[in-house]
């Protein structure tokens, strides 16, 4: 994994190996860790942070629609000047640079480079939605809120040749209802390699800012980084895991690329995704949910309406949130903020059989129970919801599974 340091004018993120620039040394004894994502991508002629000290202009991206250097670009001058082609006919020889200009047109056109090094999405590219919503409803459970909130606002999104804004979207719940999951489902839909794209780039606030005296570092590098990958890819996705762990004010240096400019220093941000995910307003989420549950409603009629207003003035008056009175929410700049609900025993259930039949085991519904029991559940006395969601459901099914084998051998 890359790490953060500090290089020449303007600071950058660099998928190098973590040594000091020639000349220039940390400013701390302990340089910090820094973001992540795949920038290997300059190896092979994709996109990446541009080396220069100024972001990537317009003539020098390299989209879908853009000529592609290689071998195909170098044949036809090395076809005339292959000893003996003077000596045809020029019949012959227009013939041969005919074919020699259809091949290279081939090999470098765009659909035939693509098949083989990833490319930044076409202008015009739409989003799957039919895809997305059979995956969300075949493997997220019990959160129909997440999944109508998020297909609406990416359907939205990708069908808008000129959005004003990128779209923005904080997802909160306690751990295990599947914040992670769809935020990486939604990258793997606008880019199919998905985390490993190297358009599609994720902080780990503890790993990649872990050092509070550093935070002006952080601002200028998180910017640098973000600039330079959106010069490359305007349909970049940056995904912000561990919001609740942020330090105060560290998200607020990325505003200016949220807001409603058409351009922040001849670089377009509007076509790009960011996502944040945090705990914080979990406790305001699963309160809404037992109240409900308490009153005799079904969970699925909890709407929208019910919980963002109160999910974003509780993350916005929370220090811990990452979000405590930042000008993200002060300025209206996240699109949605999108409550992820407690799981109760049934969707645990779910989970245990979309791991079974994930692992290509048939469905025992014995095991299925067994490992929905293990879990535990709140609030007390009525044991309504699990408080880890379905985040232990692989390790307990392992166990589960173990047992039964062992079980079976034994019997026989």
């Amino acid at each position: 994994m890359p790490s953060l340091r500090p290089v020449t004018s303007p600071p950058a993120l660099r998928h190098d190996p973590p040594e000091s620039p020639k000349g220039h040394s940390p400013p701390l004894p302990s340089p910090p860790i820094v973001p992540l994502t795949k920038m290997a991508a300059a190896a092979t002629g994709g996109a990446g942070l541009a080396s220069s000290s100024r972001p990537l202009s317009a003539g020098r991206k390299r989209g879908r629609g853009a000529a592609m250097p290689g071998a195909a670009g170098l044949l036809l001058p090395q076809l005339l000047l292959l000893p003996g082609l003077a000596a045809l006919e020029p019949l012959s020889v227009g013939l041969a640079i005919g074919v020699a200009s259809a091949l290279t047109g081939y090999l470098s056109h765009p659909s035939f480079y693509c098949s083989y090094v990833e490319c930044c999405p076409s202008a015009g590219h739409r989003l799957n939605a039919t895809a997305l919503r059979e995956q969300l409803d075949g493997r997220l459970f019990g959160q129909h809120l997440a999944k109508e909130v998020v297909l609406r606002a990416v359907t939205g999104f990708s069908h808008n040749p000129s959005p004003k804004k990128p779209l923005t979207l904080s997802l909160h719940g306690w751990a295990g209802t599947g914040k992670n999951f769809l935020s990486q489902l939604l990258a793997q839909h606008v880019h199919p390699a998905g985390l490993r794209s190297k358009f599609v780039h994720l902080f780990l606030a503890t790993l990649h800012f872990p050092h509070p005296q550093q935070l002006q570092l952080y601002r200028e590098q998180l910017q640098s980084w973000i600039r330079g990958n959106v010069s490359a890819c305007p349909h970049s996705v940056f995904i912000f895991d561990e919001m609740d762990k942020m330090h105060q004010g560290l998200i607020d240096a990325i505003k200016p690329f949220l807001d409603y400019y058409e351009q922040v220093d001849g670089v377009s941000y509007r076509k790009a995704i960011f996502i944040f995910l945090s705990n914080a307003g979990g406790d305001l989420i699963n309160k809404a949910a037992l109240d409900f549950w308490t009153s005799g409603k079904r969970r699925e009629e909890i709407q929208l309406k019910d919980l963002e207003p109160v999910l974003s003035v509780g993350v916005f008056n929370n220090k811990n949130s990452g979000l405590w009175h930042s000008s993200l929410i002060d300025r209206n700049l996240i699109d949605y903020f999108v409550p992820f609900l407690p799981l109760e025993h049934k969707h645990v259930k779910m989970c245990v059989r979309a791991e079974m039949k994930a692992r290509g085991h048939a469905v025992d519904e014995k095991v299925v129970e067994a490992v929905a029991d293990e879990m535990t559940y709140f609030p007390k006395e009525a044991k309504i919801y699990s408080d880890k969601g379905c985040k232990t459901v692989q390790a307990k099914l392992d166990i589960q599974e173990d047992i039964a084998v062992k079980y079976t051998k034994a019997k026989d």
